[in-house]
């Protein structure tokens, strides 16, 4: 199984990214899948992450400082997921990693040390 993401780039405060995580390999649907960061000097954080098999509000979850900011979305047709980033800020600045394992269904986990495939990570630079 394979993650590639792709999207990242330098963006001005308050601008906007969309990341994109290609799945092979594997199928969504029966895997959560999380969107995971880590900034220079600092331990990954899991940023948010839903249910390859149900993307709703009541199986995704994300970290507080990104609520109303970054959305989670799953491509079902495509195998891919995406990462919607708004308004952001230079504390959005990281590596971005997606990631999935095989839970049961809608079960979903922040935690990444539960995690069994990882992309190769795509960097975010929120500076003007």
């Amino acid at each position: 199984a394979q993650l590639v993401e792709s999207g990242g780039g330098l963006v001005q405060p308050g601008g906007s990214l969309r990341l994109s995580c290609v799945a092979s390999g594997l199928t969504l649907d029966y895997y959560a899948i999380g969107w995971f960061r880590q900034a220079p000097g600092k331990e990954r954080e899991g940023v948010t992450c839903t249910s390859g098999s149900d993307s709703s509000d009541g199986s995704t979850y994300y970290l507080d400082s990104v609520k109303g900011r970054f959305t989670i979305s799953v491509d079902k047709a495509k195998n891919t997921v995406y990462l919607q980033m708004n308004s952001l800020k230079p504390e959005d600045t990281a590596v971005y990693y997606c990631a999935a394992v095989r839970l049961g269904l809608g079960e979903v986990t922040l935690t990444g040390n539960e995690y069994d495939y990882w992309g190769q990570g795509t960097q975010v630079t929120v500076s003007s």
